[in-house]
């Protein structure tokens, strides 16, 4: 058990920097809470007493332990005390609990797809050229350094990001080249490494997958747990302000009812109905109830951080961004450069640019991402500025 512990306090710390917050809440403390309940419902079910049938007093102990086993494996239902119970099979078999059993299996399927989208984010990232893990990971680790090794690592870190820019550029002319390109600078209905927008459109995708798979899983307990799951945290919510006692839920009974047969002597079948206690319902209401508004807290941050993204990587908000370092570099003329920093910001660093630039800022802070920003725009200066407008003036004439 110490070791376990030992390997999730690792698995927390060994924090990846090609992300963001509300991303590390769904695939590392998101999966984390499902493995650390899958492992608490398993441990009671398969160390302790998972159930406990009121057996009749001629059951001799081998009885009852059959009896045990075989309405934990069979399934039991729930009839309200209030009510009769059903006379026939079939309304009794419509009332049965089938979930229980299957509890830690479907937390950690649970935690598995919470993981997903992260993977194929990793996965698919470095296809852009851009080793976003790698550039904000030393910005990160930048603070430890001597100021000199530091300078360095700043101008180490704005050649390799120009290189990576100059990697997504698009060399050909034409009028549909240009119109793809303003197309993918505008927006992202035209996507890829040469329009500079790979890793905003990925990026945003997955952002997608984290809120359905959220949403999703809500409707997928739902049919699991086999009733209206969906409204499970709003009538807790409403018990608890009527001052109703909320933990007595059909959905997570207490006290089950077990049909079982046992054949005698040759042909003479005996059919008994046992009343049963299942102590693990007691967890698995109590984590239900927690899953469910951590799932709705997952799913509105997620929506939130989703909407963030696209406000701030759009056309306006990405210039605004540049001038705002720019100035605090004190490298923005209003009178001479006011032209130049949209096409600073459209033709070279473009979406995927501005991208990393807001994840260093995320990761790391803003002084040091003003500081990446001054030498980039000192190196598009001395370097880029003249084969850029070469091309644009190439791509004009060809219109």
């Amino acid at each position: 058990m110490g070791s376990f512990i030992y390997a999730l306090t690792r698995f927390t710390q060994s924090v990846r920097h090609d992300d963001d917050f509300v991303d590390r809440l769904n695939y590392r403390y998101t999966a984390v809470i499902l493995v650390v309940f899958a492992l608490l419902v398993s441990g009671k079910q398969y160390v302790g007493a998972p159930i406990h049938c009121w057996c009749p007093a001629k059951f001799t102990d081998a009885h009852v332990n059959f009896a045990n086993s075989l309405c934990w494996v069979k399934n039991t239902y729930y009839v309200p005390v209030g009510e009769m119970l059903p006379l026939e099979d079939e309304p009794r078999r419509k009332k049965e609990l089938g979930y229980y059993q299957w509890v830690p299996i479907v937390l950690l399927a649970q935690a598995v797809l919470f993981y997903i989208p992260c993977i194929v984010w990793r996965m698919l990232n470095d296809k852009s050229g851009i080793n976003v893990n790698t550039i904000v990971q030393t910005v990160t680790d930048i603070h430890h350094l001597n100021p000199d090794i530091r300078d360095k690592t700043i101008q180490y870190l704005v050649r390799h990001m120009d290189r990576c820019f100059d990697s997504q550029r698009e060399y050909r002319a034409g009028c549909c080249v240009k119109f793809r390109q303003n197309l993918a600078t505008k927006c992202c209905l035209v996507c890829g490494r040469r329009y500079g927008n790979y890793l905003v459109s990925l990026y945003l995708l997955i952002k997608v997958f984290y809120f359905a798979n959220a949403v999703g899983q809500l409707f997928l307990l739902n049919s699991f747990i086999g009733t209206n799951y969906t409204l499970y945290g709003l009538e807790v919510v409403r018990d608890l302000i009527n001052g109703t006692d909320w933990t007595e839920s059909a959905r997570f009974p207490r006290v089950t009812l077990c049909d079982f047969k046992i054949r005698e002597f040759g042909l003479n079948i005996h059919r008994y109905t046992l009343q049963c206690v299942l102590p693990i319902n007691l967890f698995n209401e109590k984590i239900y109830i927690f899953l469910w508004f951590w799932l709705l807290f997952i799913a509105a941050a997620s929506a939130i951080s989703t909407f963030h993204w696209i406000v701030t990587l759009c056309a306006g908000n990405k210039i605004m961004y540049v001038k705002k370092h720019l100035k605090l570099m004190m490298r923005y003329d209003k009178a001479t450069e006011k032209k130049v920093v949209p096409k600073f910001t459209n033709t070279y660093l473009k979406q995927d640019g501005i991208f990393v630039l807001r994840l260093l800022g995320k990761n790391a802070n803003e002084v040091i991402v003003s500081e990446i920003v001054a030498g980039l725009w000192d190196y598009y200066k001395q370097h880029r500025r003249g084969h850029i407008d070469q091309d644009l003036g190439t791509e004009q004439l060809t219109l």
